[in-house]
C-alpha cells in the first residue's frame, strides 16, 4: 500500500516534468513546424511511456540503487584498505559506464568509431576518475583544486587532437553520467563520506559525478590523439514516417526486445556485483543487511528495470524522430529571418526538458537531504532549468552560425572554475555534479537529434556543429547552480559587516535568486 502511494506521487511528479515539453512540441507541430499525424501520435505515446517510466525508475532508485551504493561505500571505508577502495571504485565506475544507455545512444551517432572502442575508452576514463574522486574524499583534498587541474589539462590536450573530436569528447562527458550511473555513484559518495566524522564530510559527498564527467572527455581526446581520422555522423534524413494510426505501435514493439536486453545488460552486472559483494561482507558480524532490506532492494531493482525500459523506449522511439523533424522544420532557410526563432524555442524546450531527466531528481533529492533543507530542491531545479535553457539557445546559435565550440566552452568553464574559488561549499560540488546529471537520455534522444535536424536544414557539418549540444547542457549548470551560492556569500558578508557574530547558514529560496 505504501509503495502504491509513493508510486502515484512519483508519477504525478514525472507528469508535471514531461507535460510542458509535450505541450510545447504539440504547439510547434500545429503552428510553424508540422510533422505527419502518425509521427505526432507516436510522440504522444512516447510521452506516456516517459511519464510512467520515470515514476517507476524514481521509486526503484530510492528502494535499490541508492541503498546499494551507500552500503558498498560504507563497507569500503570500514575495511580501511586503500587498495580495496581503488579496485571497487574503478570496477563500479567502468561497469556502470559501459552499460549506460545514454552512452549507447551517443555511440550510435558516431559510426566511424566502433561502439565497443568508444564505450570501453569512456568506461576506463570514468573508472580512473571515480578512483580519484573517492581518494579525494578519504584524504580531504579540495574539489576546486582537482577541477582546476583536470580542466586545464583537458583544454591543453584539446589542441593536440583533431578538431572534430572536440564536441564528441565533451558530449561523452555529459552522457556517461545518466540514470544508471548517477544514483549509484552519488550514493557511493554518501557511504564513503559517512565514515568521516569531521564537519566537512557531508559537503564532500558531492563531487563524484563532477570528477567522473572529466574522465570520458580525457579518454575520448586520448582516443582522438591515438586514432585520429574524421567523425562522420549517421544520415538521419530517412526518418521513418508513420502514415497510418495502426502503424504507431509497430516501432515500439520492434524496439522493445532490444530495449529489454539493453537495460538488462546495464542493470544486471551491477546488481549481481552488489549481491556478491554483500555475500562476502556479510560473513563478518554486523555487516549484513537484513532480509527485509534485501527484499526491498530486489523489488526496487524490478521497478528500476521496468521504469528504464519504458523511459528509454519512449525517448528513443517516440521523441527522437519528432525532435529531428522539428529541428529540420524550424531551421529551414526558406523561412528567412524566422529561421532564428529556433534560438528562443530551443531555450524554452531546454528549460522544461531538464526537469524530465531522471538523474536530476536523484541529485535534487540528495541535495535537499544532505543539507537538511538549507538548499531546497526548487532552487537547484530552477537554476538547472535556467542553465539548460541558456545552453540550448547557445547550441542553436552555433548550429546556425558554425562558430567553433571552443569559443563557448573555454570562457564558460573559466567562469565556472573561478566561481569555485569565491562560492562557499557545497555549491561548487553540487554545481559540477548538476552539470553531469542535466545531460541524460532526454538530451541524447531528443535534443541531439533536434540539433542534427537543424544542422541538416542549414547545410552545416553535424560532427562539428550539431555535436556539442550535450556539452553545452553539461556546462551551463556549472555557472547557474553556483549563483545561489554567490548570493548566499554576498548576503553573509553583509550580515558579518552588521554584526560581530558569524551569520548562520540560512535556507535558500527563489526570492534570494530574484534579489540578486
Amino acid at each position: 500500500m505504501f509503495e502504491k502511494t509513493v508510486l502515484l506521487e512519483k508519477i504525478k511528479e514525472s507528469f508535471a516534468a514531461v507535460m510542458p515539453v509535450t505541450l510545447i512540441t504539440i504547439l510547434l507541430v500545429i503552428t510553424i513546424s508540422p510533422v505527419h499525424t502518425g509521427t505526432l501520435l507516436s510522440f504522444l505515446l512516447g510521452a506516456v511511456l516517459l511519464i510512467i517510466g520515470m515514476g517507476l525508475f524514481s521509486l526503484g532508485s530510492d528502494m535499490s540503487m541508492i541503498p546499494m551504493g551507500e552500503y558498498i561505500g560504507s563497507q569500503m571505508t570500514k575495511s580501511r584498505k586503500i587498495w580495496l577502495v581503488v579496485f571497487l571504485s574503478f570496477f563500479v565506475g567502468f561497469l556502470a559506464t559501459i552499460c549506460e544507455p545514454d552512452l549507447q545512444v551517443l555511440a550510435s551517432y558516431v559510426p566511424t568509431v566502433k561502439p565497443f572502442v568508444l564505450t570501453a575508452s569512456v568506461g576506463l576514463g570514468v573508472g580512473i576518475f571515480l578512483v580519484l574522486a573517492m581518494l579525494r574524499i578519504l584524504f580531504k583534498v579540495k574539489l576546486s583544486l582537482l577541477l582546476w587541474i583536470c580542466y586545464i589539462g583537458v583544454f591543453v590536450m584539446a589542441f593536440f587532437i583533431p578538431q572534430n573530436y572536440w564536441a564528441v569528447a565533451f558530449d561523452s562527458g555529459g552522457v556517461t553520467t545518466g540514470p544508471m550511473t548517477v544514483p549509484f555513484i552519488m550514493a557511493l559518495g554518501v557511504g564513503v563520506a559517512s565514515s568521516r566524522s569531521d564537519g566537512a564530510a557531508d559537503n564532500d559527498c558531492f563531487g563524484l559525478v563532477a570528477l567522473s564527467s572529466v574522465g570520458p572527455i580525457s579518454a575520448v581526446m586520448l582516443l582522438g590523439l591515438l586514432v585520429g581520422g574524421d567523425i562522420v555522423p549517421p544520415d538521419l534524413s530517412e526518418v521513418e514516417i508513420i502514415t497510418q494510426s495502426n502503424q504507431i505501435l509497430a516501432p515500439f514493439l520492434h524496439k522493445l526486445p532490444h530495449q529489454l536486453w539493453e537495460v538488462l545488460m546495464a542493470l544486471g552486472p551491477l546488481s549481481a556485483g552488489f549481491f556478491v559483494f554483500h555475500h562476502i561482507c556479510a560473513k563478518k558480524p554486523g555487516n549484513a543487511l537484513s532480509k527485509r532490506a534485501l527484499q526491498k532492494i530486489l523489488v526496487g531493482l524490478g521497478y528500476t528495470y521496468l521504469g528504464l525500459v519504458l523511459f528509454l523506449l519512449g525517448a528513443n522511439v517516440g521523441f527522437s524522430p519528432c525532435g529531428y523533424l522539428l529541428g529540420v522544420g524550424l531551421a529551414d532557410p526558406d523561412k528567412g529571418i524566422l529561421q532564428y526563432i529556433i534560438v528562443p524555442i530551443g531555450a524554452v524546450v531546454g528549460y522544461f526538458i531538464v526537469q524530465a531527466e531522471p538523474a536530476v531528481h536523484v541529485l535534487t533529492k540528495q541535495v535537499n537531504t544532505v543539507t537538511a533543507g538549507a538548499i531546497s530542491r526548487k532552487v537547484v531545479l530552477r537554476c538547472l532549468s535556467v542553465g539548460v535553457a541558456c545552453s540550448i539557445a547557445l547550441a542553436m546559435v552555433r548550429v546556425l552560425s558554425g562558430i567553433n565550440i571552443m569559443w563557448f566552452l573555454i570562457p564558460g568553464y573559466a567562469i565556472a572554475l573561478i566561481l569555485t574559488i569565491i562560492v562557499p561549499s557545497p555549491f561548487p560540488s553540487i554545481a559540477f555534479d548538476a552539470g553531469g546529471v542535466a545531460s541524460g537520455p532526454m538530451t541524447a534522444a531528443f535534443l541531439l537529434p533536434f540539433a542534427m535536424g537543424a544542422c541538416r536544414a542549414v547545410g552545416g557539418n553535424a560532427a562539428t556543429d550539431a555535436f556539442g549540444v550535450v556539452a553545452f547542457v553539461a556546462m551551463t549548470p556549472l555557472i547557474a547552480v553556483q549563483i545561489p551560492g554567490l548570493i548566499w556569500h554576498i548576503r553573509n558578508a553583509r550580515l558579518k559587516r552588521m554584526t560581530p557574530m558569524d551569520a548562520e547558514f540560512v535556507p535558500m529560496d527563489e526570492e534570494d535568486i530574484i534579489d540578486l
